[in-house]
């Protein structure tokens, strides 16, 4: 699973100083009536009981221009809790949760259900207010590394 490419998404949760948030490649779309996504995070995440008390995280698709707000959240500069988000334009929708303001597209959620499986809870989170920013491309992982997604032909960013 390792070498298929996919979207780098921050999930955050919180408010003020008992913020907290995840690197993530587990997100895709569940419905879009009602809008729902899916969120796959490791048992392990320390972010993942704040989500769960919260009841409530964003769901932050990164630019190419943002792999150092992958990296801090992924834990890489042993950076943790409220201090990771000295990185990023963050501000709050519907929920109050952090929301990255210049991401690809941010999806503010509402946590409607949770399943568990021997090693990652897979969130399902119903969509409350979403931030499109669809001129920028899109940060992808593959394979250990970072790059970017371009437009295919055809696409426009309307």
């Amino acid at each position: 699973m390792r070498l298929p490419a996919t979207s780098v998404t921050v999930l955050a949760t919180g408010k003020d100083t008992e913020r907290n948030g995840l690197t993530v490649s587990a997100v895709c779309s569940l419905s879009d009536s009602p809008p729902m996504i899916l969120a796959c995070v490791n048992l392990n995440s320390h972010a993942l009981p704040a989500i769960r008390a919260n009841g409530a995280f964003s769901a932050n698709f990164l630019t190419e221009a943002q792999s150092h707000i992958a990296e801090r959240f992924a834990g890489r500069d042993k950076v943790y809790g409220a201090a990771r988000f000295s990185f990023g334009d963050w501000g709050s929708l519907t929920t109050g949760v952090p929301v990255l303001r210049d991401a690809l597209t941010a999806f503010d959620c509402t946590l409607e259900q949770e399943y568990e499986s021997p090693t990652h809870a897979i969130l399902i989170g119903k969509v409350r207010g979403i931030i499109r920013n669809g001129a920028l491309r899109s940060l992808i992982y593959s394979d250990g590394a970072f790059g970017y997604a371009n437009r295919f032909p055809g696409n426009s960013a309307s």
